[in-house]
This record gives structure tokens, sequence and C-alpha cells, in this order.
């Protein structure tokens, strides 16, 4: 009876063992960060992207196929999305103002994880570095590998500004850094001197992937993860690529994956009909580097590129996406290397999405559906199938999320929503709307984006700090159909078809003012 009673006292404590394991082990979380990627991808139903470890990832996981970014620039973005606040509360809205300088106090969501028992590892680009401190944000990070403690392949030195490597343009870059010693420019303007005259969109380099900093990135963050598992602690790993941010730079295979006489150019290349002027930029940031036959026409606000030229321009692009979809595919292989896959959820996003002369625009900076819409998809192993979701998402809902899915508790002023029940498949939304804002001066436009509209409203006198709201604050008006008018061809305001949709849209954006979470200040609309 005694030995009985003994085996049933171990049995006990080894399923009271295995049982507490069981709720302390906690899930890791590979967090993937791709910059300027638009949803061009395979996953996202664009037939001429090869981009197989991305939309491999895709076929296990949650597609967010209208998921829309905060600010369509990768500081305020990111600031945003790493605060989980939107922009008008972190009070970042451009790409030189510190988030601590504005929101001292801000738990960020690796500091979060950090301060929840994660280990907390880093490379690449995760916070845009102009929006943080030298270390990138120090109080979010146990590691970080920074820049300069990137490991570059064998035989090949640093690229040039972080992105050169074609011997010719190194070649050039040295002879102009020669030249700017030798006028005895200011050392600490060398490089504007040298970028001024020489700074290619794009290159291609018969190189290894880590000769560029995006393979350097991955090493580092293979390392950091093995690292992480020695630890046995649960971990929140971040890894961002730089690419396809400009310059579109890729070694020569991935171009070569491309037919550039079958790139598919922008079919809707002009202004929208009856649209708002100041909802356009100058293209400032491709107008920074050199592109044979580019030029902005200041009368009319147009940019003017050959085909020809667009058609390399956008096959660059492509090159970088498939060329980032390859590192991607590399952490995947060594995450299932290290046998993790089954305990880590994997999150890749790209800050926002890019023009590729969509209504004659490069770049993003706009509220346009090419600007804010942008890539999501969360691989969660106990779920382990894909879903694709259509209702509207926003990259506030990430924190609150990644909080939701480890079962710890968020903090209580995120802006966002908890996107586990489309996760998970219990529902098929979450909210009704996404919202988008981009400035113009004084002016700023808010963009609410639904299943199927969306509803830019231009505000002026600075509404964030504002007590009211009124009509005298709205300077203009956008109204699009994507069912039909997918390329935003004519601003709808004016159709009287569209009058009820108009008006539920204008209640949704009063309410969504009157929502005093969205906003560091009170704000009500009268």
């Amino acid at each position: 009876m005694k030995h009985i009673i003994s085996a049933l006292a171990i049995l006990s404590i080894v399923f009271l063992s295995t049982d507490t394991n069981a709720q302390t082990t906690k899930k890791n979380i590979l967090f993937i960060a791709i910059d300027d990627m638009k949803p061009i991808l395979g996953a996202y139903g664009d037939d001429f992207a090869i981009s197989p470890n991305i939309d491999k990832l895709a076929d296990q996981g949650v597609v967010f196929d209208n998921n829309h970014c905060q600010y369509a620039v990768c500081g305020p973005s990111r600031a945003s999305l790493l605060s989980g606040q939107r922009p008008d509360q972190t009070q970042i809205l451009d790409l030189k103002t510190k988030i601590r300088s504005k929101r001292p106090n801000v738990t960020t969501l690796p500091q979060h994880f950090k301060q929840s028992g994660y280990i907390t590892y880093g490379v690449g680009k995760i916070y845009d570095p102009r929006s943080v401190d030298k270390k990138l944000d120090e109080k979010s990070w146990t590691k970080y590998i920074y820049p300069p403690q990137l490991k570059y392949h064998e035989g090949y030195k640093t690229p040039e500004f972080s992105y050169y490597q074609k011997p010719d343009n190194r070649a050039r870059i040295a002879e102009l850094r020669k030249e700017a010693v030798e006028k005895g420019i200011e050392k600490k303007k060398i490089n504007k001197y040298i970028l001024k005259r020489f700074k290619p969109a794009y290159e291609k380099a018969d190189v290894p992937d880590d000769a560029y900093i995006d393979g350097a990135i991955v090493n580092g963050g293979i390392e950091l993860m093995k690292e992480a598992k020695a630890t046995g602690k649960p971990f929140f790993l971040a890894v961002g690529f730089k690419r396809p941010h400009l310059p579109f730079n890729a070694p020569t295979k991935y171009w070569d994956m491309y037919d550039e006489s079958k790139v598919p150019l922008a079919a809707f290349q002009q202004k929208v009909v009856g649209g708002y002027e100041r909802a356009y930029h100058k293209s400032p940031e491709l107008g920074s580097y050199q592109v044979p036959g580019y030029t902005y026409h200041p009368v009319n606000g147009v940019i003017e590129m050959p085909e020809e030229q667009q058609r390399t321009m956008i096959h660059a692009y492509y090159a970088a996406t498939t060329y980032v979809d390859a590192q991607v595919g590399k952490l995947m292989a060594e995450l299932e290397k290290e046998g993790l896959a089954d305990n880590t959820i994997v999150i890749l996003w790209g800050d926002h999405g890019w023009h590729l002369g969509d209504h004659s625009l490069w770049n993003k900076h706009s509220d346009f559906e090419q600007a804010t819409r942008s890539p999501m998809i969360i691989f969660d192993p106990s779920i382990g199938k894909k879903i694709v979701v259509n209702s509207p998402t926003e990259f506030v809902d990430i924190y609150p999320t990644l909080c939701d899915l480890v079962d710890i508790e968020a903090p209580q002023n995120l802006a966002g929503t908890s996107l586990k029940p489309l996760i998970n498949g219990s529902k098929d939304r979450v909210k009704d709307y996404a919202v988008s804002e981009i400035t113009r001066g004084e002016i700023i436009g808010y963009s609410l984006r639904t299943d199927r509209y969306r509803l830019t409203t231009w505000v002026d006198n600075d509404p964030r700090y504002a007590k009211k709201l009124n009509s005298k604050n709205i300077v203009a008006e956008e109204l699009y159909d994507y069912e039909t008018d997918p390329l935003e061809t004519v601003n709808l305001t004016k159709d009287k078809k569209y009058k009820d949709v108009l008006k539920k849209l204008r209640a949704d954006f009063k309410d969504y003012f009157n929502n005093a979470n969205q906003f560091s200040g009170d704000v009500v609309v009268k």
C-alpha cells in the first residue's frame, strides 16, 4: 500500500511539474521589419513578384490584406507602431523628433516585453534611428548588434554609405572623397559633398548576399537567435531589413530573376479628377537620387520619367524585394534548425507602402492606398493554418496583439485592438476602419479606410491640439470606392450616389475625433 501511495505521489509531482512548465513557458517572438516594402508579394496576389519565403510564411499564417500604417513615413510609422500610439499621441510627424523627447515615459513594445521577463535582442532597422538615441532606444533592448558590428562576407568591406558595393561605384565615391579633401571641405561635410554629386538610385552587383547590408543583418539575426536559445529564456528578437528602401540595390542574381521587358507599369499615372492638390508631393526622396530622365514639373506638379526608366526602377524595386525575401528565408530556416519554430510567433511587416508611378508619385508620403496599405503577416504555431483577413487592421494593433498572443498584460493606454480573434478565426473583424494621416505644413489629412471606401479629410489649424473641430477646420475631402475605382481616379465627394456613404463616413470621422484616447489633448467635434 505504501508503495502504491509513493508511486501516486511521484506521478502527482511529475504532472504538477509538467503543468507548471506549460503555464510558465512563453512563446518567443520573431519580429521582422522590412523598410519601404509595399505588398507586392505572391501572398498578396502579385503574380509578377518572386517571394517564395514570405509566401511560405503566409501559407501557414494570417495575411492581413487590408492593413494600413498610421503615417506613410518611416520615422512616424515606426514610432507609432512601437509605442502602440497614434502619431497624434507620439507627436512624431517628421524624421528628426526623438520619441522620448515628446513621450519620455512611454513604454515601447520591446521594452514592455523586456519588463515582462523576455530577453530583447535587435539588429538592423527597427526604430528609425533619427527618432531615438544612439543606442536605438537603449531602454528597449537587452542586446543590440549595431551597424559597425555587422559581419560582411569575407573579403568585402562595409558598403559605401551602407549601400554601394559595386567596384566602379566604390571607385567613384573614393575619387569624390579625395577631391573633397583636396578642396579643403570640412570633414563633417564630405559625405554631403559626395552624395550631391553621386547617388545612384539602384545598383546591381555580382556579389554574395552578405556583401550587402541585409545579408549582414541576417547574419546578426542568426547569431542572436542562437544566443537567445542558449539562455533558455523567452525572447523577443527584432530583425529589421533595409531594402527595398532606396537605393534599390541587390545582388545580380535577384535582378536576373525578372524580365525587365515584362515589368508592369502603374496603370494610372495622372492626378485624381476633382482631387485635392495638396494630397500630392514632389517625390523629393527620389529626386535626391540620380535617376536618368527624371523631371518634376512644378507648374502642374507632375513627374516625368521615360517608360524605359520606369521599368528599370520598378525592376530594381522587385529585385530588392526578392533579395530581402531570401534573407527572410534564411531566418526561418534557422528557426527550424534551432528547434524553435514550434514555440515562436513570427510577425513580418513593411512600415508603409510605396508609390511606383501611380498618381504621378514615387516614394511614400501620402494618404493614397499605395502609400498607406502595408503588408503584415502573423504566424502563430498554435494555429498553423492560412487565414486571409480582409477587414481593416492597422499597425497600432500589433502591440496589444503580441501581448495577447503570449498572455502578458498589455499597457492600458494603447490605441490599437488585439487581432487575436482574427488570428484564431473566432471573428472576421475587430474594427470598421483603419486611420492614417499625413501632414502638409499646418494642414493634416486624416484618412479612414473601411472594407470598401476611403474618406480623407484635410483639416487646417492643427486639430490635434484644438478644443473643437467644426466645418471651418475642414479644407477638403476625398472619397474613393475601391470596388468601382481601385486606382483612385475620381474623387466621389460630389457624386450624389455616394451621399449616404459620405454621411456615414463623416460620422465615423467625428467618432474618431471624439475618442480622447486617440489624441494627446481633448478634441471635441461639434
